[in-house]
């Protein structure tokens, strides 16, 4: 469910939004629907890589790939594949982050009530 959310509420607002708005979205759903630390973790992290992956090649394929190559030789790269691997891990990574923050941020605020 958080997988879902993520990546259709991501595709749908970095159209008008910048890129950083994955951190918000991973931390609020992973902090309003996460179940677990440990998916609150791997969620973000595959659903922003998969959607920046997909987005990537959809608009980097018609053109041959010019803008990606030219990137990767200013990164010292030689492969235009190899700067779309750092930039789908680093966002898959900041939304790990951010999601996992998210839950971790609703256990601590949750009080817990306790039967005296």
């Amino acid at each position: 469910m958080v997988f879902l959310v993520i990546l259709i509420a991501s595709f749908l607002l970095q159209m008008i939004l910048p890129w950083w708005i994955i951190v918000i979205i991973s931390f609020v759903t992973c902090g309003l629907i996460g179940k677990t630390a440990k998916l609150s973790l791997w969620q973000p992290f595959f659903a922003i890589l998969l959607l920046w992956t997909g987005v990537a090649l959809y608009k980097s394929l018609p053109n041959h790939n010019l803008l990606s190559s030219r990137v990767a030789e200013m990164f010292g790269l030689h492969a235009w594949w190899l700067i779309l691997v750092v930039s789908v891990l680093l966002g898959g990574f900041v939304a790990a982050v951010s999601g996992y923050c998210g839950y971790q941020f609703r256990k601590a605020v949750l009080i817990k009530k306790t039967n005296p």
